[in-house]
């Protein structure tokens, strides 16, 4: 359930970070970080594909909502209850549709989140004042110190990855665009990734993948937001849980329950990644009247639902979960198509919130 944001006609692509991706799928490129191209004059503001860390005018923020105030009218209670009650049939027709040929790899996420590959973390560098490669550091150095050398299959067991020393998992894998490039790229032998889908379409296109691995992953078909459906994993036994314009698909309601869950997947020390659509992000200013369901949130035209956060509010979910914050910071990027001579203003919250060490 990867949020569809390249419908939006700018993300799902390299174009997402603006950054120049490398195809390599080893730990020792380094690749660049994100928040270093600055537009300090705006002339030139079509000299690049991307600026970061952006400054909006007050001008430009009371536009954004009256905008949304403009939009906000709800649509009536029968429809948003239709709308969230056929989600998975919706979801399904959008992989069905495009299969896997929506997305791009997000070579991206070991950059910005080194807990994916802690053994490249000494490659890679982050926000300014992120602490996750230091701790993805130590874990690494935790591991080799309890001297566990795993097998290169996990798969025996009470539990796929039983044997693993490192378990990732990915909520909301769509076609595995993050799966796929965290197995490349993390070469740790004690390595188990799990992800899942609302949509049992994206879960078989992931399995059908080549470079699917049943010795290091385990994909399976999982509604977030059933608190009451059984994960393959028991409680306590995660380090990393991955969540990747994912969270904003589901009903506002159910946002704190579906995280205080899978909090407790999390180990002492297990961190949760997420990024994510921000208030007054480009796709929310372009929603037509007819589109809003409840207070920022919308259903696209193919039937699929988007949230706009705050970092106040992913801060209050994650907080109710019993995690510590680590990270939680706004990406405001200047998005440019240079042919058609346009400006895209983009708002993403990036957050790693920990459950406490023992």
């Amino acid at each position: 359930m990867a949020a569809p944001h390249a419908v939006d006609g700018v993300e799902g692509s390299s174009s997402e970070t603006g950054l120049t991706l490398s195809d390599s799928s080893t730990c020792d490129v380094k690749r660049p970080q994100f928040g270093t191209r600055f537009l300090t004059d705006p002339r030139q503001v079509f000299q690049h594909n991307a600026w970061d860390n952006v400054e909006w005018t007050d001008e430009q923020e009371a536009a954004a909502k009256k905008k949304v105030l403009e939009n906000s009218l709800p649509l009536p209670p029968e429809k948003q209850e239709e709308y969230d009650s056929r989600a998975n049939e919706y979801w399904n027709g959008f992989y069905t549709i495009h299969e896997n040929r929506f997305f791009k790899d997000r070579h991206w996420l070991f950059t910005e989140f080194p807990e994916l590959a802690p053994q490249c973390s000494l490659n890679h560098e982050s926000h300014p004042g992120a602490s996750g490669a230091v701790e993805s550091q130590q874990n690494s150095q935790d591991r080799e110190q309890s001297g566990e050398h795993a097998a290169s299959s996990h798969t025996d067991g009470d539990f796929p990855g039983s044997s693993a020393t490192y378990r990732i998992l990915e909520v909301g894998c769509g076609v595995g665009n993050t799966v796929f490039p965290i197995l490349k790229t993390n070469n740790d032998p004690g390595l188990f990734v799990y992800c899942c889908d609302f949509s049992s379409t994206a879960v078989e296109l992931v399995k059908s993948n080549p470079e699917y691995d049943p010795g290091r992953c385990y994909a399976f078909v999982h509604d977030l937001s059933d608190v009451e459906a059984n994960y393959p994993i028991p409680d306590g036994t995660l380090d990393v849980i991955v969540l990747i314009f994912v969270l904003s698909a589901l009903h506002p309601k159910k946002m704190q329950a579906s995280i205080s869950r899978l909090a407790r997947l999390l180990k002492p020390g297990g961190v949760m990644l997420l990024r994510d659509y921000g208030r007054y992000d480009m796709a929310q200013l372009r929603f037509k009247k007819g589109r809003c369901l409840s207070e920022n949130f919308y259903v696209r035209g193919d039937g699929t639902q988007v949230y706009f956060f705050t970092q106040d509010e992913l801060h209050e979910l994650f907080t109710q979960a019993k995690l510590e914050k680590v990270q939680n910071l706004v990406d405001r990027r200047l998005q440019v198509n240079r042919g058609k001579q346009l400006t895209m203003y983009r708002v993403w919250i990036q957050c790693k919130y920990r459950q406490a060490p023992v």
